[in-house]
């Protein structure tokens, strides 16, 4: 029996110090493409590279009943002011930890060895998905197209991320 499409609440977090609504490139795809595919942006911020300031966002976000998966782009390479994965991971009720090995198996097809650069992790936190995304729309395009649209559509098959979504509280 064909499984019919339910529309998922997200939210999305893009970190950086110096992007504005105006120039934050990776966002705007991002929203495009979760309207493109049907499912609804319910909250939208920038925040600076900052970790307490992720932590605060992504923390109130978790507890809101109403957002189902929070998608973040930034903040997850090397440098001294990328924090987004220690923002993050310790929110992670469990860590999902085959989204990143698959992320950088995929973008290694394109910028090879680059790819080790990244740090995209993802993980679930009182029953919230959390996708955690390098800052360049390029990876957040990569990362949409080849693994997120499919995991966020319940007719997805053999398995997605959504039929897990009422059993996620679950003791």
């Amino acid at each position: 029996m064909e499984k019919q499409f339910i529309p998922v609440n997200i939210a999305l977090l893009t970190i950086s110090d110096t992007r504005t609504s105006d120039d934050d490139t990776s966002g705007r795809l991002l929203k495009q493409r979760v309207l493109d595919a049907g499912h609804f942006v319910i909250a939208q911020q920038i925040v600076p590279d900052d970790v307490y300031q992720i932590r605060a966002i992504v923390s109130q976000w978790i507890a809101d009943p109403n957002i189902n998966a929070i998608i973040s782009t930034g903040g997850t390479g090397l440098t001294g002011r990328d924090g987004t994965p220690e923002a993050v991971k310790i929110l992670f009720d469990k860590e999902i930890e085959g989204f990143g090995e698959l992320f950088r198996q995929i973008s290694f097809r394109d910028i090879r060895t680059s790819t080790i650069q990244s740090r995209a992790v993802a993980g679930v936190a009182n029953a919230t998905f959390i996708f955690s995304l390098p800052g360049s729309s390029g990876a957040c395009k990569t990362a949409w197209d080849e693994i997120l649209k499919d995991q966020l559509d319940i007719c997805h098959r053999p398995c997605n991320f959504v039929e897990l979504m009422p059993r996620l509280l679950e003791k």
